[in-house]
Parts: C-alpha cells; sequence; structure tokens
C-alpha cells in the first residue's frame, strides 16, 4: 500500500507540474503579440506562484519517482521502463530546459521596468516563452509515462483468455 500511495503523490505532483507549463503553452499565442510593455508588466506581476510553487511541484517529482525506481528494479517490476521514461523527461524539463534556458532569462526579465526593456527583448522573450513549450512537452511525455507505469501494472483477469480456472476445472468435468 505504501508503494502505490508514493506513486499516487508523484503523479498528483507530475500532474500540478504539468498543469504549470501547460498554463504558459496556453497563453503563448496571446502573448507572443503583445508590446515590450504589457508582456513585461505581465511577466512581473502573474508568475510569482509558478516559480515559488509550480517549481517545487517539480522538482519533487524528480526525487519521489527515484525511489519508486529502486524499488521497482528491486523487484524487476515491468513498470519499471516507464517510471524511469517518466523521470528522464521530467529531470530533462527541470535540470537541463528550466536551468539551462528559462531561469537565465528569469533572471535578466526581473530587473526590467516595463519603461525600460532592452532591444533584445524578443529574443528573451521567445526563449523564455518556447522553452515552456519545450517543458510542457517534456511534463506530457512524463505524466503519460508514470500513468502507463502503473496501468501496466495492473493484473489482466485471465479468466476473460481462460474462464476456467483451475478451481472451476472439477467441476466441469462429464
Amino acid at each position: 500500500m505504501f508503494l502505490r500511495t508514493w506513486r499516487f503523490i508523484t503523479i498528483i505532483l507530475a500532474a500540478l507540474a504539468m498543469g504549470t507549463s501547460f498554463a504558459h503553452t496556453l497563453e503563448l499565442p496571446a502573448k507572443i503579440n503583445y508590446d515590450a510593455a504589457l508582456w513585461t508588466t505581465l511577466q512581473q506581476s502573474l508568475y510569482w506562484g509558478f516559480g515559488h510553487i509550480g517549481g517545487y511541484f517539480e522538482a519533487a517529482t524528480v526525487f519521489l519517482a527515484a525511489p519508486v525506481l529502486t524499488f521497482l528494479a528491486r523487484k524487476r517490476r515491468p513498470a519499471l521502463q516507464w517510471t524511469l521514461a517518466g523521470t528522464v523527461c521530467f529531470a530533462l524539463a527541470f535540470f537541463v530546459v528550466f536551468l539551462v534556458f528559462t531561469e537565465p532569462m528569469n533572471r535578466e526579465i526581473v530587473q526590467w521596468t516595463p519603461q525600460s526593456v532592452p532591444a533584445n527583448w524578443t529574443q528573451v522573450r521567445n526563449q523564455w516563452e518556447y522553452s515552456h513549450v519545450a517543458r510542457f512537452v517534456l511534463h506530457l511525455m512524463g505524466l503519460g509515462a508514470f500513468l502507463i507505469s502503473v496501468l501496466v501494472e495492473i493484473p489482466v483477469m485471465e479468466r476473460l483468455h481462460n474462464p476456467v480456472t483451475p478451481e472451476v476445472a472439477p467441476l466441469t468435468r462429464r
């Protein structure tokens, strides 16, 4: 029961993390057309909770999945490769895409004001926006893999394939 609860919490955190990158992806078509002042105003007023709260969901997903991987590897469970795939996707989304592409832009954007946006602001905006799309794709793949890891362990009802179980076999002899 403990492993199921642990996996459930991991999947919930993965879904919450994916929700933040999905929200950024949904906003992109509108925000990409905003002028520098409006885009900067939104960046500095709207996203506090995304980083201060949502970032923990993403990191926690990776760190909670690691013990599950260890258990599944020791037991040679069929869910191992799917859990590993999900963990790798979330690790790439956080440790590569976010830390290498998104966070440097966050550090730059926080220094701007709507009245003092640098000339290269569209480059910064594009890197910030599209890095979130990349994170969403990785999050979606990771969450999908975590869900499949649970589904592959649901016992298949052998009665569908063989309605005569060993317990019932003696009763069916004529």
